[in-house]
């Protein structure tokens, strides 16, 4: 017998006969004679709705009544999978954050948990109910409802499946796993069977969307083991596990990237210590994050430039933040450009591999791809370049990195 969460995200549950079908992927589990906690998302496009009447209500809306509000998705959606259940013969009994209760700090509508209270929940599991539980939310100190931000139905999963001692966490979702790249855009795209940890957080961090963040570095710190499976098709999945677990690293596991990046160009600045400081101190202030960062010698000698990325959302209120800041920094110009993507070759082999980020420079040179910004991390390799290439920057590094063959 086994401890098992299994999420399914709004894809997974849409509509009535999704739920159903989903509810189907539980009793299997149930009838194998494992425990069973189902973490659920809101419906696909509950929550959007939600979040666009909040706005029309009140545009500078108290955020407690945000969270008040776009909790209700996932309420209905983990009553409706308990009734599901109960249709076809399993014990289910649906839980609101709050009745377990998921604590949280009182950051609301994007609130981290601190602690889980499981003692009822492990004696239901423990008598053969299945616990329906309604992620993305929870309760702050000062009692109210909140909410835990982008990606908070996954961490709700993981972080039940830590404190639950669970044996896997499975996330339900419209993929059937983890590829080596995009496979609507690389067509060779392939599944892994496994991936490290380490290998998803990158992947996740600089852009693939299969698994947030957030709830991956939660899984890799308390050494959760992951399964991303479609909900439509039975077929396996993906298991996201220890790098000790993976036989034998490629050196390349795979090619991820972003759209969601803006490139800004401070031009001449006063070249003397303290200026990175002053330039990036107040962005930090602004809870504005900086991601790529070059310096050049400006054209004239004695200033110099520094060229960075943001989030695009970000970009005008960095641009702002900057103007503020123009007499102090004393720069001539700020050059912003939204028309950039972010790509990142990620593989835990890199570390044992010399040449990885040459034959990256190298392939993309012999494409006429010219690279804008460059950062490196020890299993990383990731470039700044014309949103245009994007297509042609990933397949072409998809078949330099030997991605396309089978196995």
């Amino acid at each position: 017998m086994a401890r098992i969460v299994q999420k399914f995200g709004g894809t997974s549950v849409k509509d009535i006969d999704r739920i159903r079908n989903a509810a189907k992927r539980v009793k299997r589990e149930v009838d194998a004679g494992n425990e069973v906690v189902v973490v659920v998302s809101a419906m696909a496009g509950t929550t959007n709705q939600l979040v666009e009447w909040t706005q029309t209500m009140s545009p500078l809306h108290d955020t407690r009544e945000y969270d008040t509000i776009v909790a209700s998705g996932e309420q209905v959606t983990a009553g409706l999978m308990a009734l599901a259940l109960q249709d076809i013969g399993v014990d289910a009994r649906s839980w609101l954050g709050w009745q377990i209760p998921i604590r949280t700090d009182d950051v609301h509508g994007k609130a981290r948990i601190e602690r889980i209270e499981t003692g009822e929940l492990g004696r239901r599991l423990a008598a053969g109910q299945v616990a329906v539980v309604a992620g993305f939310q929870g309760l702050g100190a000062d009692g109210r409802i909140t909410t835990l931000g982008r990606g908070g139905s996954d961490t709700s999963a993981v972080a039940l499946a830590t404190e639950l001692k669970a044996d896997r966490c499975d996330i339900f979702t419209d993929v059937d796993g983890i590829y080596t790249s995009d496979p609507r855009i690389v067509a060779k795209a392939r599944k892994l069977d496994r991936i490290a940890f380490e290998e998803m957080l990158e992947m996740a961090s600089q852009g693939a969307r299969v698994l947030e963040t957030r709830s991956v570095a939660m899984a890799m710190n308390n050494r959760v083991r992951l399964q991303v499976l479609s909900s439509f098709v039975d077929v396996p999945g993906t298991l996201v596990t220890d790098e000790e677990e993976i036989v034998e690293h490629r050196v390349v596991s795979g090619i991820a990237y972003s759209r969601d990046e803006a490139k800004i160009t401070v031009e001449h600045v006063a070249d003397r210590p303290g200026v990175a400081a002053a330039l990036f101190g107040p962005l930090a202030d602004s809870a504005i994050n900086v991601d790529m960062i070059v310096q050049n010698v400006s054209a004239d000698g004695a200033t110099t430039d520094m060229t960075f990325t943001v989030g695009r959302a970000d970009l005008d209120r960095a641009l702002a933040v900057l103007e503020e800041q123009r007499k102090t920094l004393g720069f001539k110009a700020l050059k912003p450009d939204s028309n950039v993507v972010k790509i990142s070759v990620i593989g835990a082999g890199m570390r044992s591999h010399a040449g990885v980020a040459q034959l990256m420079f190298k392939t993309l040179a012999d494409r006429g791809i010219n690279i804008q910004v460059i950062s490196t991390s020890e299993i990383k390799v990731s470039v700044l370049i014309a949103a245009d290439y994007t297509e042609l920057a990933l397949r072409a590094l998809h078949t330099a990195y030997g991605l396309d063959e089978a196995g």
